[in-house]
């Protein structure tokens, strides 16, 4: 039985995964069930089965199990992978490196509510200064990112953060005042695990 992963090739949390299963070397033992149809304000009948929070990414493991939330699918697929390199087993190393995907989670979270309130919501009911706040974070998450030249989940997290930044809100120019990480993510995108992924 293969593993089966709910997502949207726009999510970056499902690109994520899909990333990290790729660089892994298990994307082969894992179905993909595209979540199609999904809006905000209204359950995705076919993912609520799999996650009472009917959001994606979630995963089925080959033993029918379901693991939701892109940090702890992470965390399963590494361990099932038996790979000690994405997340490192030595405590600063594997702190500065959850650190990192914890700030990438952050500026994807906040780029998907910026999304949402910018464009999903009806114009009539948008909360401009709820916007404006979600792109302050977005700003100073990508003002903040250090220690992502290593290959690690914080790396690829940080990765397809800014892919989605680049798909979903391409006037928010972060590589105008981040030079080095706009080089860096360039070459990073290049990878054949992003490459396998891009929406």
């Amino acid at each position: 039985m293969m593993m089966k992963l709910h997502y949207s090739p726009f999510s970056p949390f499902a690109r994520i995964v899909r990333v990290i299963a790729h660089e892994l070397g298990i994307a082969d033992q894992i179905e993909l069930v595209l979540a199609e149809g999904m809006v905000p304000a209204v359950p995705h009948e076919i993912v609520i089965r799999d996650n009472p929070l009917g959001k994606i990414p979630a995963l089925v493991t080959d033993h029918g199990t379901a693991v939701y939330d892109s940090r702890v699918i992470v965390e399963y697929l590494i361990h099932h992978a038996g790979n000690k390199t994405l997340l490192p087993d030595e405590p600063v190393q594997r702190f500065r490196v959850l650190n990192l995907q914890a700030l990438a989670q952050g500026l994807a979270d906040a780029a998907v509510q910026y999304r949402y309130e910018t464009f999903a919501r009806p114009e009539n009911l948008r909360w401009p200064e709820y916007a404006a706040r979600q792109k302050q974070r977005i700003l100073a998450a990508v003002a903040a990112a250090s220690g992502y030249e290593t290959l690690s989940v914080g790396s690829i997290s940080m990765a397809c953060a800014l892919s989605y930044l680049d798909i979903r809100m391409p006037e928010i120019d972060w590589r105008a005042s981040h030079s080095a990480l706009a080089r860096w993510h360039e070459t990073f995108s290049a990878r054949a695990s992003m490459s396998a992924t891009k929406p």
